[in-house]
């Protein structure tokens, strides 16, 4: 098919604007054909993104529109402000950084997009929430009806300069006991400084040996003279389990590790994609990266985003592509030495026994 015919197919399907014939054929031709699939998938990505820039620019024009009619109306007025004056009219103070900041990010969306041309299943940002949580040492917002400062107290690891403020907040587990981690690309993604701790409250400093931003998947390492070896007792899946089958995770959406249990809802996740899988588990900000166990104690996933307004619509990455991730690293002579578990200790357990051996290899991670 000639891809300019080819493109145009793909973007009336993502709009909803083929009959039911044309749609049957279409995802028939998706399932069979993996380079079409990959291709609606970064097209659904790539209008996302578009569409959120032009969102942000909207509400922009809007608020200048109307800040500006307000003024020439006289009900809003600027008072000149003294020299000891304490009242700073921020929102005039920094407009144009807002706004060459705001095009800077869209900018950047786009040659992310065009820079990485993979497959990767992109919801849309309104319908989909990503479960890391955001922590900063004072987190400013205004709005309209002028909302009020919050302070927001952080935690700061002592093995890392006390000035450097955290941002965000989730869940990484160990895939290997030499100190390999798996977790969400989002966490950490424009991080320079990460750190795990464990459930005992003992803190690591960590480096990003692999990210993939568009599978959302991270790997790291912990580089810390203070970790000592360990030998997991659970196995990361091939894949999937089947649907209805229990399931398991457990996380840092508190400052404490939490328990939480479901089942698998559906093999695909979000419209259909095959990155991940749907299950229905408690999840809230900070369980991103957490590890999905099955029965047999094995890792089938990592927990990352959740669909709005949808209660109990949570979707995990599924295994195999940790797998394939460590397949990617390990090109790097540097490590090689990466060695998974095949066997999974637990597995006779009952779940409590299970969740109390496994809780030691799961971590809070924190990035800058």
């Amino acid at each position: 098919m000639d891809e300019i015919l080819l493109l145009d197919a793909v973007e009336r399907y993502l709009k909803g604007e083929m009959n039911e014939q044309e749609k049957t054929s279409f995802e028939q031709m998706r399932r069979t054909n993996p380079e079409l699939d990959q291709l609606v998938v970064e097209h659904h990505f790539f209008l996302d993104e578009v569409n959120r820039y032009s969102s942000i620019k909207a509400f922009k024009n809007n608020l200048h529109e109307t800040q500006t009619k307000l003024e020439a109306e006289g009900v809003l007025k600027e008072k000149e402000l003294g020299a000891g004056a304490k009242v700073v009219n921020l929102y005039r103070r920094y407009k144009k950084t807002i706004a060459i900041a705001a095009s800077i990010a869209g900018i950047t969306s786009l040659l992310t997009y065009a820079a990485t041309n993979l497959v990767a299943p992109k919801a849309d940002a309104e319908q989909i929430q990503e479960l890391s949580k955001k922590i900063d040492a004072i987190k400013k917002t205004t709005d309209a009806q002028g909302k009020e400062i919050s302070k927001v107290k952080t935690d700061i690891p002592t093995k890392v300069d006390p000035k450097i403020q955290f941002k965000s907040r989730g869940t990484a587990f160990l895939i290997d006991g030499k100190g390999y981690l798996a977790t969400n690309a989002h966490i950490i993604k424009t991080s320079n400084t990460v750190v795990v701790i464990n459930n005992k409250g003992d803190e690591f400093l960590a480096k990003i040996a692999f990210i993939d931003n568009v599978k959302d998947i991270a790997i790291l390492k912990i580089e810390d003279k203070d970790y000592k070896n360990i030998q997991l007792p659970y196995s990361i899946s091939k894949s999937t389990t089947d649907i209805a089958e229990p399931i398991y995770t457990l996380g840092y959406p508190r400052d404490e590790i939490v328990y939480g249990e479901g089942y698998l809802s559906a093999k695909t996740g979000f419209n259909g994609d095959t990155l991940t899988c749907q299950i229905d588990v408690p999840a809230n900000p900070g369980n991103s990266g957490g590890p999905i166990f099955n029965e047999n104690g094995e890792v089938i996933g990592i927990l990352s985003t959740k669909q709005l307004q949808t209660e109990g619509a949570v979707f995990a990455i599924q295994s195999k592509y940790i797998l394939k991730a460590l397949d990617e690293l390990k090109k790097d002579d540097k490590y090689a030495d990466i060695k998974i578990s095949s066997v999974s200790s637990v597995r006779k357990m009952e779940r409590k026994a299970q969740a109390r051996k496994v809780k030691d290899f799961i971590f809070m991670v924190k990035g800058n």
